[in-house]
């Protein structure tokens, strides 16, 4: 994996070091592939895995709790995801999901909600999932129907959430449910929910192009003590906005290792297939297609660790997370695209790199904020500055 963008002055000493140790690591424990056989148990071996190798310390926020710094490094988690998916789709999810799943904890959590459930997070040793999407509530957060009544020492949660990463296999539940205290987002609050919680089932595992844990839940008189409610009432929405200013980034990360991977692929093919007397590299389209595939990528990854920089500075990056996301996801797809069409009717075949990128790449246009509802936040945010 070409590093030479590691020179920009976004990244500290520090930061050039965790991608070069994650480099090497990865190469030796990570091999690009499809998601074949039980993708459950892979997930939960990489978990373990990322945890062992202390990887996952960047996920969580607070060194009391297991985590490498006080504050989460926003660029470091754009080094881990951007490298990981380069390496291994499944193995950037993993990562990925003890980062938001346990984000909310890191955030807003008090000592003694993060001493309980931060630490295993880190080591790997629990799953964390984020519920915040529900079946007519998607990138409308406001319109979320899920609610939880509060009953004396603890809170009655009814209602359903869908398209739940690591749902089925987690063990620790970060789920924002509606508590009336106000009308639309002004009335929804936060919650830890623990798996086997009575009234907390499993409804539905959901298959996707490119498979990863999964599901839709369910809850149905579910119990939930106070001491698991994160923040005060009615601040969910804020608390779930602040999750995703920071990984929202690191999507545009991974989307940006995935291109990469493409790039890398396409070159080789271009190197090394022979047609009409020569090299497709030999071929002035095939160079033009090259160099558009690495201006998309260098533009996306200037926003994505422009963004990442900022926050790491304290400053709010609603708009500047947006751009890079939109610009990363959108560009990685395209860049995609010309890697399977550089690597002609072998780039369609199930196992192929470029085709399993092909795959991995379309979710994250939608997750986290679809690409128009980031142009909603860029343009409402430019109008509001105007």
């Amino acid at each position: 994996m070409d590093h030479q963008y590691l020179a920009w002055p976004f990244f500290d000493d520090r930061h050039r070091e965790l991608a070069s140790h994650l480099g090497a690591w990865a190469a030796r424990h990570l091999a690009h592939a499809g998601h074949d056989g039980d993708v459950d148990a892979q997930c939960r071996s990489l978990v373990r895995d990322l945890g062992a190798a202390g990887w996952l310390r960047h996920a969580v926020a607070g060194t009391a709790y297991g985590g490498a710094t006080e504050a989460i490094d926003t660029r470091a988690i754009c080094l881990l995801r951007e490298t990981l998916a380069w390496h291994h789709g499944l193995a950037d999810f993993a990562f990925a999901m003890q980062g938001l799943g346990s984000g909310a904890i890191s955030l807003a959590g008090t000592h003694a909600q993060r001493s309980r459930w931060l630490p295993p997070v880190a080591k790997g040793a629990a799953l964390a999932a984020f519920a915040l999407s529900e079946p007519e509530a998607g990138s409308d957060v406001a319109a979320l129907r899920c609610a939880a009544r509060d009953d004396g020492d603890a809170y009655v949660i009814d209602g359903e959430k869908t398209w739940i990463s690591n749902g089925g296999i987690a063990d620790v539940y970060v789920l924002f449910a509606r508590t009336g205290e106000a009308p639309g987002s002004r009335g929804i609050s936060a919650f830890v929910v623990e798996a086997g919680t009575p009234g907390f089932e499993i409804a539905e595992r959901i298959d996707v192009i490119a498979p990863h844990p999964l599901a839709r839940l369910r809850f149905d008189g579910c119990r939930v003590p106070k001491a698991n409610r994160l923040g005060e009432p009615g601040e969910g929405f804020k608390i779930a906005m602040r999750t995703l200013d920071v990984f929202r980034t690191s999507v545009a990360a991974a989307a940006l290792g995935f291109g990469r991977r493409a790039l890398h692929e396409g070159l080789a093919r271009a190197r090394a297939r022979q047609m009409f007397g020569q090299r497709l590299a030999d071929f002035q389209l095939t160079q033009a297609k090259l160099a558009q595939m690495a201006t998309t990528i260098d533009s996306a990854a200037l926003l994505t660790y422009r963004a990442a920089w900022l926050r790491d500075q304290g400053r709010t990056v609603t708009r500047e997370a947006a751009m890079a996301k939109m610009a990363a996801t959108e560009g990685a797809q395209q860049v995609i695209d010309a890697a399977v069409q550089l690597w002609g009717g072998a780039g369609v075949v199930h196992g192929n790199v470029v085709e399993s990128l092909y795959r991995e790449i379309r979710a994250l246009r939608i997750y986290e904020g679809a690409t128009e509802v980031q142009q909603l936040i860029i343009g409402r945010d430019l109008l509001k500055e105007a």
